[in-house]
């Protein structure tokens, strides 16, 4: 009988991050202590972007753009973490576990897209600041991230589908704390080739075209950064940037690392450790890497909180 395209399970057990209870209550108090922060952090810069006119530009609409990215992709695994944390059965239907792969996905590749058009608006602001208004309009925007979100959905609604395809009758307790990829295809009887073959051209056409773009506009930014004379001008471009810098290289480090390894090298342990890193720790800290490190923003936090203040008196 052929079982190609037939899944022959219902549901997944997730094994989660521990199966030592006091191990687990220590996790659901650290972890939703971090979404707690996750969600305040990027609520705040998104309200202060909103509020503050000032910051109506390009830069601060990508920024809030991947304040947004981080509370949703964040909601998309930590709620049912912590819930299963809770509970002595981490049971997962089919259904629900391809939809939380299928936004997860999405999220991520959205946010790697995302990060790659900031790397262009600050080679503009800095390679040509006398056109950058010209040329990051509103209208740009928008088409720009419109675009990059459509592209992100579009790319993973491919994995999933193929994944969904796949027969699942060797075992169905998924060693991760969410429904992801690697673990999928571990669990999988048909053959995964084609999977793994899709996961390595289309993610790597998307993830390598990102770094690709950032590796040429900070090329050009570093040249441009250079030839500044004052070396209170350089200081400032290069502050610019450094926030943006530092989020990429924790991102990419941590997806390529996971993703784009051998499905038979893949340590389950380490690849569960590495999902906390950008699913959790990662959008903790995107807030406090751009507002610590960007004067407008602590002062526009300053100001919205003074005025709340005033109005609460």
């Amino acid at each position: 009988m052929d079982m190609t395209n037939q899944t022959l399970v219902t549901e997944f057990i997730l094994l989660g991050l521990s199966s030592i209870p006091e191990v687990e209550s220590l996790f659901f108090m650290i972890f939703l202590l971090m979404y707690a922060t996750i969600l305040a952090g990027n609520i705040l810069i998104i309200t202060v972007i909103c509020l503050d006119k000032r910051l109506h530009t390009a830069m601060y609409y990508f920024i809030c753009n991947l304040s947004f990215l981080d509370c949703c992709y964040s909601t998309v695994t930590v709620p049912r973490m912590l819930a299963d944390l809770l509970v002595k059965r981490k049971s997962i239907s089919f259904t629900a576990c391809m939809i939380q792969l299928y936004f997860f996905g999405s999220l991520v590749s959205v946010e790697s897209l995302l990060l790659a058009a900031m790397a262009v608006d600050r080679y503009i602001a800095i390679c040509h600041p006398l056109h950058y208004t010209r040329i990051m309009d509103q209208h740009t925007c928008c088409s720009l991230v419109a675009g990059l979100w459509v592209g992100g959905f579009l790319c993973t609604t491919v994995h999933v589908i193929l994944i969904s395809r796949l027969s699942f009758c060797k075992s169905n307790v998924i060693q991760h704390f969410f429904c992801d990829l690697p673990p999928l295809l571990q669990l999988s009887c048909s053959n995964t080739f084609i999977n793994i073959l899709v996961i390595f051209t289309l993610g790597g056409v998307m993830a390598f075209g990102a770094l690709l773009t950032m590796a040429v506009s900070y090329t050009f930014i570093i040249i441009t950064i250079l030839n500044i004379k004052s070396s209170e001008g350089r200081s400032k471009a290069f502050s610019t940037c450094a926030s943006h810098l530092t989020v990429v290289i924790i991102f990419y480090g941590v997806l390529i690392f996971t993703y784009f390894r051998p499905t038979n090298t893949n340590s389950f342990p380490v690849d569960r450790f590495m999902s906390v890193v950008y699913s959790i720790v990662t959008p903790m800290v995107n807030p406090m890497i751009y507002s610590l490190r960007n004067t407008e923003m602590k002062k526009a936090v300053t100001k919205n909180m003074i005025r709340v203040q005033r109005m609460t008196k």
